[in-house]
């Protein structure tokens, strides 16, 4: 393979952006072509939403392509645009040949949740000090146990136990908190998502890990549940609120996360009028929410 090596402004990624794909490209990445200096800026935002920009004020775009003589015309067509304007052509390089199936697995290693509950890909044997295993390989959705909030989330039911719990995993996601939650003895998990892919996904990890969950779309979340799991991102997770506040049974537990500290107050405000939410751990910047419904009163009988 061969890279095409470009310099660009923040204001034509985009358009070059598109133009590669037209061309061919197998690939197209963006980097900060001042990273490592003293001119580097920080680019970021909340997983699942897209970057506050297209990229750096001066980026690095590259580009591959299958041979050099495709790379090398995608540079020449691309110097003859209006908008390549401000754009330079760094070079054409041969890109050495790699087993790139092993060099992906290799960045994904078992994750440790607790010294006895991992989360291990398919490719690598269990620690042995694992007496829980969830096997789950990276895919489309998100949630493969290393985002922090998935972790404290799968900390959270190996800390408290769902033995014979019904409990509801909303936006699941690749299905790991529901697939937990089963690992952890709940006797009926429904999961469910706005993405049909998402589900896709968790009935084919459910199924890979053994477990019996009933995975849909949101419609599927019926009447009350003894645990409510949700790690979504914050602006939803309040508009969110009545919904599942009411799928939570008395003495249930409901439990938030996707919540950056500086966010906690603005969730804390949001479900007020339902529960009241406390953070009950952090990890990275993020925070994980619980309440606990007041359980049932009996009723009176006269006589």
């Amino acid at each position: 393979m061969f890279e095409l090596s470009l310099l660009a402004p923040e204001e034509r990624i985009e358009a070059l952006g598109e133009a590669l794909d037209a061309l061919d490209a197998l690939s197209v990445s963006v980097e900060d072509a001042d990273a490592h200096t003293e001119s580097e800026q920080a680019l970021f935002g909340e997983p699942g939403l897209p970057p506050p920009k297209e990229g750096w004020q001066r980026s690095r775009v590259l580009a591959l392509f299958a041979a050099e003589p495709a790379a090398s015309e995608a540079a020449r067509l691309l110097q003859a645009q209006d908008f390549f304007e401000g754009c330079r052509v760094l070079g054409v390089h041969e890109v050495p040949e790699q087993d790139w199936v092993r060099l992906t697995q290799s960045q994904f290693a078992p994750v440790e949740i607790t010294p006895a509950f991992w989360i291990v890909p398919t490719w690598h044997e269990p620690p042995a000090q694992a007496a829980q295993v969830i096997r789950l390989d990276p895919g489309l959705a998100f949630g493969t146990g290393t985002h922090p909030t998935t972790r404290m989330c799968l900390r959270w039911i190996a800390g408290h136990g769902m033995g014979g719990q019904r409990v509801l995993d909303y936006g699941c996601g690749s299905g790991i908190l529901a697939i937990g939650a089963a690992k952890f003895g709940a006797r009926g998990v429904d999961a469910v998502d706005i993405d049909e892919a998402a589900v896709r996904s968790t009935q084919d990890n459910a199924q890979a890990n053994g477990v019996v969950l009933q995975a849909g779309l949101p419609e599927l979340a019926s009447g009350r549940y003894d645990t409510v799991l949700a790690n979504i991102l914050a602006t939803p997770l309040k508009v969110l609120a009545p919904l599942l506040c009411s799928h939570v049974a008395p003495g249930g537990a409901l439990v938030l996360a996707g919540i950056l500290e500086r966010q906690a107050d603005e969730l804390k405000a949001a479900y007020a009028s339902g529960c009241e939410l406390e953070v009950v751990d952090s990890q990275e910047g993020w925070v994980l929410m619980s309440a606990r419904f007041p359980a049932a009163v009996p009723e009176r009988v006269s006589g």
